[in-house]
């Protein structure tokens, strides 16, 4: 009796070892289909956007040829109100370059502390300024300036990575200066954007040239003209010109389509 019991004993433990064994097989197949962590050529499940290993100053995220740089965090404030800010980038020049009507409508994406917000809204009295940015700190300086000078027509605005949290159809004219190669989802933010946009509507990037080698910025916090113009093409934005006014950075126009 004893040795068919222990026969049968056998066979159930051979089984089991089987099954266990087969499991681990099946989690092995399983995992190498999965991208693994290191892998550098996955793209995401939208087919916009790829991944790679990041660089120094990127995120490991490629749009359309191009990795998108790391931001800026509000830690960084003081270097966005730097005084060589006046002769580096020429603010005045740039915002007459915008040339505002007195009752348009702006909005300044990726605003930081204000520092063309508050340099466009004396120009536009009887208009409107939206300093939109996704830091709470950074819309917190702002508002303290705000109050503190009792300015009227500049309204502070929360966005997300993909949009910037706008009504349709109100905005005469987006400015993004040095904000643009930040945004972690270009394609879904120009694409918000363009619905904020009036007919004819405008937006201007300013953005350090990339093809001049000897303009001292970090490479993925510069931009080409031709990068730029195929990226807002891409979103049904129209390229209108580009001036090379200032001493290091490209001014570029688009526009959204006439009605």
């Amino acid at each position: 009796m004893l040795r068919p019991l222990r026969l049968r004993l056998l066979i159930v433990c051979f089984g089991v070892l089987a099954l266990a064994l087969l499991g681990c097989r099946a989690e092995a197949d399983e995992g190498s289909t999965a991208p693994s962590v290191n892998d550098t050529t996955t793209a995401d499940t939208s087919g916009i956007y790829r991944y790679t290993t990041p660089s120094r100053d990127g995120i490991g995220k490629v749009y359309m040829g191009r990795e998108i740089s790391k931001i800026m965090g509000h830690r960084g404030a003081g270097w966005l109100e730097r005084d060589s800010r006046e002769t580096d980038e020429r603010p005045g020049q740039v915002v007459d370059s915008l040339q505002l009507a007195p009752s348009d409508v702006v909005a300044d994406i990726g605003a930081g502390t204000g520092y063309f917000t508050f340099r466009i809204a004396p120009r536009v009295p009887n208009g409107r300024v939206f300093a939109v940015d996704i830091q709470p700190e950074m819309l917190d300086i702002m508002r303290r300036r705000i109050d503190r000078q009792q300015i009227d027509n500049v309204t502070l605005v929360r966005g997300t990575e993909k949009d910037p949290s706008l009504p349709p159809d109100t905005i005469d004219v987006a400015v993004m200066v040095d904000a643009y190669h930040e945004f972690a989802y270009p394609r879904e933010m120009m694409t918000s954007l363009r619905e904020s946009l009036r007919p004819g509507g405008r937006v201007v990037l300013v953005e350090y040239r990339k093809e001049d080698p000897s303009v001292p910025i970090k490479p993925l916090h510069k931009m080409s003209e031709a990068q730029v113009r195929k990226e807002m093409s891409a979103v049904g934005l129209d390229w209108v010109k580009t001036l090379d006014m200032l001493p290091r950075q490209h001014f570029i126009v688009v526009k959204k389509p006439d009605a």
